[in-house]
């Protein structure tokens, strides 16, 4: 597919809601707003994981024209909770953190069953993102902290002690996810716009 038929089919695949939120003080407001929202929901219960982080960088794909604009939502977002928790410690985690935190937004802004609004992809984007947090950062600290030994026993002690705070990550992003996609329906529809069907059906 060409670079400007790839760049239609994004525009159009967002239907109702690109031209409800198409003008740049209303993009302005809703990136301030996934900003709010990512923030809040982190600082809300962290020793749980259940944040929004996940929903918010796949929302910032789905709205935004520009990958990087998406991408700095769950980057903002977590910079500003950042201010109210413990430091990482190390500059080469808080990378892998953050990395790993923004990442979603590409897949809500490249992946068509995003764009399509399919709510199974939307949810397959949020346990993605759970997963690959959990196999990077557990890595990385394997690997930097002094904590377990350079072994393969040392890596499965690691990633066997981060379990707990794992176990309820996936909900959080699985119903953050889910109440996303309602939400973005749930503007489309009160928009009055029509969108042929193709944007957020929960199908």
């Amino acid at each position: 597919m060409a670079k400007s038929d790839l760049q239609a089919s994004r525009k159009d695949s967002r239907g109702g809601f690109a031209a409800v939120f198409g003008d740049p003080a209303s993009l302005a407001a809703v990136w301030l707003l996934l900003v709010v929202i990512g923030t809040a929901g982190r600082l809300w219960q962290p020793a749980y994981h259940v944040t929004p982080m996940a929903a918010v960088g796949l929302v910032a794909g789905f709205v935004f024209g520009n990958p990087l604009v998406a991408m700095s939502v769950p980057v903002a977002a977590l910079a500003a909770s950042n201010l109210f928790l413990p430091a990482y410690g190390n500059i080469a985690m808080a990378a892998v953190v953050f990395a790993a935190t923004a990442w979603p937004a590409l897949l809500g802004f490249f992946v068509p069953g995003i764009r399509e609004g399919r709510a199974w992809v939307w949810l397959g984007g949020a346990f993605a993102h759970s997963l690959v947090f959990f196999f990077s950062t557990n890595l990385a600290y394997w690997l930097i902290s002094d904590d377990y030994s350079r072994s393969f026993a040392g890596l499965v002690e690691c990633f066997t002690m981060a379990l707990p705070f794992y176990r309820w990550m996936p909900v959080g992003d699985a119903a953050w996810t889910l109440a996303a996609v309602g939400l973005l329906r749930a503007v489309q529809a009160g928009s009055g716009v029509p969108d042929g069907g193709r944007s957020v059906p929960l199908d």
